[in-house]
C-alpha cells in the first residue's frame, strides 16, 4: 500500500506531494499554506489531507511568489530534485528579477510608523506621485 504513493499510481495527500516534490522545505510548511488557503488544487482551496492525482493543477503562493504546476506522478516520500522534476510540470511565471523584488519596501519590525520623508518614498514606489 505504501508502494501505491512511490509508484506514481493512485493519489497523494496535497501536503505531503507539495514537500516531496520540493516545493517547501518542510511537510508542517506545506500543511501550514494549506490551512492558510494559499494551496488550491484545480483552482479549489485544499485542506492539507486532500487527494491530488495526475493531471491536477497545484498552485501554491510560497517565499512570495505563486508556483503553478500539474501532476504528472503523486509521490508520498520526498524524492532528489531530478526525480522531483519529473514528477511535476511546471507552468509558473518567471520569478522577479533583483531589480524588481528590490522595489518593494520593507521595513524593520518595530521600526515605529514611517516619516513623512519614508512616506513620500513609498507612494513614489508605489506609482503614486
Amino acid at each position: 500500500m505504501a508502494e501505491e504513493g512511490t509508484a506514481g499510481t493512485g493519489s497523494a495527500r496535497v501536503d505531503v506531494w507539495i514537500w516531496s516534490v520540493r516545493l517547501t522545505k518542510t511537510r508542517a510548511i506545506a500543511a501550514t499554506a494549506c490551512r492558510a488557503g494559499h494551496v488550491r488544487v484545480n483552482g479549489e482551496r485544499a485542506k492539507p489531507a486532500q487527494a491530488v492525482r495526475a493531471g491536477d493543477e497545484v498552485r501554491l503562493f510560497h517565499a512570495g511568489r505563486e508556483r503553478i504546476v500539474v501532476v504528472r506522478r503523486p509521490v508520498s516520500k520526498r524524492v532528489g530534485a531530478p526525480a522531483a522534476a519529473e514528477c511535476l510540470t511546471d507552468n509558473s511565471p518567471p520569478p522577479p528579477t533583483p531589480v524588481e523584488a528590490a522595489v518593494v519596501g520593507i521595513r524593520d519590525r518595530g521600526a515605529g510608523r514611517p516619516t513623512k520623508r519614508e512616506r513620500r518614498e513609498i507612494e513614489t514606489l508605489r506609482g503614486g506621485r
